[in-house]
């Protein structure tokens, strides 16, 4: 065991550029002075691939918590693993959650407590870790991998715990002299927490969302600094966390076992312990079992799924919020005016079982989003979704817009409100029947089988006779039952079910045929709304051309 002086010239010896203490770094980051129940929280990605959905519903938590009581939303940026990192990874996460709507009060964009990328506060960690060394709670180790090796061989063979701790951490308790021979020698080595937990200690932790939970001590002596002089994740958040006013850390649940080891971080760097709330990671179902939403799985793991596709934005964000509070859905349905951002969100409420990720329901939210819509908005919106992913629909818009705008409001009043748009590139789906240039190559659909060619062909012939653009749904209708009687069609649906071959078919059979001679297809919009929307010149062009 080394003695205090030992422990403060080791602590000079491994950091001799490093002059600061910790009370001046301290004095450098000065309290927030934030009102009573502020919060502080953080967004701590790392550039290390695309945007992962999850981090959207992460970030969603900070941002929706800060809005309701006051206090800041930091985003942070965690790039300690060098070789992970991937080039404009910054730019993604800045940018990507700037398309869901998710800003920050200070980020690598601007604030008083930065920086906010960790590489660019190296030596921030390092006055931490040599005050650790000078105190005796940290330590250098020069085990290579090889060696590590061999101890976790020799804990597998006597049947314990895997891990550098106790015993089997050979530096642990290294003399002076051998530490500086090992220097001496140019060996590579770590800086590593000298734990004095003992494991088969229990203790009890609050944690905001799961509530009272029991853990074992932490015993292993993890690593701190690494060998190229970067900290890893447990080491560099407690001193982020502290230095920037952070009071509440919301992080997914893979960091729960960690409550241990991160405690008593905080008890040797001598800081005031933070909140935590650890919330399920975004789950899916497969095989009727659950699992985490996969980068490497599934496409709609990424962020860039949605936007490329044109998902609406605030459909999602309530999605997230349901899964996050499940009352979210009755207030919603209580409050159809409000927008979402007034709905309390609760850690209380979060359920604990695993926040299942589900595309069908997700793509139900953004269906019943979009028919609530004006026309106009809808047109706006896909028409600045398309500026980005689709020139050729902007070039149609921007030709058509009154056009594309009434085609749009197509069963958008009334009783029936059409919910087949889930999405801004499903936009133009709706215009194929309207344009002939989109029309032209579709195969036309069969006509039903119980009408010839040549009732094809009266039908067409007696609806142009009697057609006019005025005339209402009711007059409309009553004009198509006509010619359906007249040629044995039936408009008395109990009649034929009870007996059908007293007829040729139902008066829809009419229908189907005016609708798929306008349109190529058995399925559409309200027919009488098409066609209103087509005009007259175009319903006479279409169906004369029909039979030609």
């Amino acid at each position: 065991m080394r003695t205090n002086e030992e422990n403060i010239k080791l602590a000079n010896l491994l950091f001799p550029s490093i002059k600061k203490s910790v009370g001046e770094m301290r004095e450098e980051y000065p309290s927030r002075g934030l009102q009573g129940g502020s919060l502080v929280v953080r967004f701590a990605p790392s550039p290390t691939g695309f945007l992962h959905m999850g981090s959207v519903f992460t970030s969603l938590i900070n941002r929706r918590l800060v809005d309701q009581v006051g206090g800041v939303c930091i985003l942070r940026i965690e790039d300690t693993d060098k070789k992970r990192e991937i080039e404009g990874g910054v730019d993604i996460i800045v940018n990507g959650l700037s398309e869901f709507g998710i800003e920050f009060d200070e980020s690598v964009q601007g604030g008083k407590y930065g920086p906010y990328i960790q590489s660019e506060r190296l030596d921030i960690y390092k006055v931490f870790a040599k005050d650790l060394v000078s105190k005796g709670f940290a330590y250098p180790c020069f085990a290579n991998e090889e060696e590590l090796g061999e101890i976790r061989d020799k804990q597998t063979e006597l049947g314990v715990r895997t891990g550098y701790y106790g015993e089997f951490a050979k530096w642990r308790d290294s003399s002076l002299e051998e530490i500086e021979s090992a220097l001496g020698d140019g060996k590579e080595f770590v800086i590593r927490l000298y734990s004095t937990g003992d494991n088969s200690v229990k203790f009890e932790f609050d944690d905001e969302i799961k509530g009272r939970c029991t853990f074992a001590q932490n015993d292993m002596d993890v690593v701190l600094l690494k060998s190229d002089g970067y900290p890893t994740y447990h080491f560099a958040h407690a001193i982020d966390d502290t230095l920037m006013g952070v009071n509440l850390v919301i992080r997914t649940y893979e960091w729960f076992p960690s409550v241990p080891l991160h405690l008593e971080l905080f008890e040797k760097l001598g800081f005031e312990r933070i909140k935590y709330a650890h919330a399920s990671p975004l789950m899916k179902m497969e095989g009727g079992k659950r699992r985490k939403l996969s980068k490497r799985k599934d496409p709609e793991a990424d962020t860039r799924y949605f936007i490329e596709r044109g998902y609406p934005i605030v459909p999602i964000l309530e999605y997230f919020l349901n899964i996050m509070n499940s009352n979210f859905a009755d207030w919603r349905i209580q409050n159809p005016e409000l927008a979402y951002t007034e709905f309390e969100l609760k850690l209380e409420k979060f359920n604990r079982a695993g926040a299942l990720f589900d595309m069908v329901k997700l793509e139900d939210v953004c269906k019943e989003y979009i028919a609530g819509l004006s026309a106009k908005d809808v047109y706006d919106m896909s028409f600045r979704w398309a500026q980005k992913f689709n020139s050729e629909l902007v070039k149609r818009l921007e030709e058509n817009r009154e056009l594309c705008i009434n085609i749009l409001n197509i069963e958008r009043e009334g009783s029936k409100i059409r919910k087949d748009i889930v999405k801004w590139e499903d936009v133009n789906s709706a215009f194929e029947i309207f344009f002939e240039d989109m029309l032209e190559g579709v195969d036309c659909e069969s006509m039903p089988e119980n009408v010839s060619s040549e009732v094809v062909g009266v039908i067409v012939d007696r609806f142009l006779e009697s057609y006019s653009v005025g005339d209402d749904t009711s007059v409309w209708f009553e004009k198509i039952k006509g010619i359906g009687n007249d040629l044995g069609f039936t408009s008395d649906y109990k009649a034929y079910k009870d007996d059908p071959t007293k007829f040729k078919g139902k008066v829809g059979d009419i229908a189907m045929v005016l609708r798929i001679a306008l349109t190529k297809r058995s399925r559409t919009p309200d027919l009488h709304q098409v066609m209103q929307v087509m005009g007259k010149e175009m319903v006479e062009a279409r169906l004369r051309g029909f039979m030609i």
